[in-house]
């Protein structure tokens, strides 16, 4: 089954306290339809300006993504600027340009509505019900949002929860969506909103999954070198929703463990080089091998 990935795409600037990079292909969409497409055909929807590089078009068609829903609007690429302290989890946004972005309203072509998996990456929630107003009876909904969002856009995000069956959010925007100190509550306090299921990044600590009455820890794969955390939670989420979209039958809890542990390899070899780098050269062998080594180190069974 194919995967639909709707989100921002974007050229972004990226300094860490060792490199810097201009022009670099970014945006949620990005990350998350190069994950996905390890693992299952992926509909692109975004929108890019006249000045988007004809090379990072054919890298996703190199993925084998279907961009009939890529829009190319007059005007330049949404653009983003960021800068990375020593501590690679701290991170400073220097300058956003939203650009055509501004007033992308997603439009799906109509071989796109009855995509069976739906993974809304990080945009804003109205646009995110908008998407769902176009749809066609999805199988499986996976929305993912940010801070930005739940301050400047919270009736719009309440109202997109219990249309969705997976939330995925990191840690502070979890207790700042539900004003609890704990992430056990928090995630509770999230379904109760909703949304079926929840997953809670921690960054390099991790994830929580939480479905109902049942809860499930991944630790994050240990690296010992980290040139660009940019996208990895969009690559994670990726990640999870292609896998997810491969999968025959109803998504259960179990199914969702092995996605969340598909979803951490595939960030983790995202943040080993700028931009997607790291995806052009990795293969479904690098993703195995370290599946299979994360398997030994969290010390559990997950379905085969």
């Amino acid at each position: 089954m194919s995967v639909l990935v709707v989100g921002s795409i974007a050229l972004d600037t990226v300094k860490t306290p060792f490199e810097e990079h201009a022009d670099l292909l970014g945006g949620s969409a990005s990350y998350a339809a190069i994950g996905a497409s390890f693992f299952s055909p992926v509909n692109l929807v975004g929108v890019v300006g006249t000045d988007f590089p004809a090379q990072h078009v054919e890298f996703f068609r190199s993925r084998q993504i279907d961009l009939a829903g890529l829009q190319t609007a007059e005007g330049k690429t949404f653009r983003w600027s960021g800068e990375y302290m020593l501590d690679m989890n701290v991170r400073e946004t220097r300058s956003v340009e939203l650009n055509v972005f501004e007033h992308f309203t997603p439009a799906l072509p109509d071989g796109y509505r009855e995509t069976p998996c739906v993974l809304l990456a990080n945009i804003g929630p109205n646009l995110q019900n908008h998407v769902l107003d176009q749809m066609t009876r999805p199988k499986f909904i996976v929305a993912d949002t940010m801070d930005l969002w739940i301050n400047i856009a919270r009736p719009d995000l309440l109202r997109l929860l219990p249309r969705v069956d997976l939330l995925i959010l990191n840690d502070s925007e979890a207790r700042l969506l539900t004003q609890q100190t704990s992430l056990i509550k928090a995630g509770a306090a999230i379904r109760a909103l909703g949304p079926k299921y929840v997953v809670i990044k921690k960054g390099e600590h991790g994830a929580l999954l939480f479905g109902q009455d049942q809860f499930f820890s991944c630790g994050a794969y240990p690296l010992e070198d980290i040139h660009d955390p940019t996208g990895a939670g969009d690559t994670f989420a990726g990640g999870l929703a292609g896998w997810l979209g491969a999968q025959d039958g109803p998504v259960t809890f179990d199914l969702l463990r092995h996605a969340v542990v598909f979803g951490s390899v595939l960030a983790s070899y995202n943040v080993e080089a700028f931009s997607l780098e790291r995806m052009r050269t990795l293969t479904m062998q690098d993703v195995d091998t370290r599946y299979a080594d994360f398997r030994l180190m969290q010390q559990f069974e997950l379905i085969d």
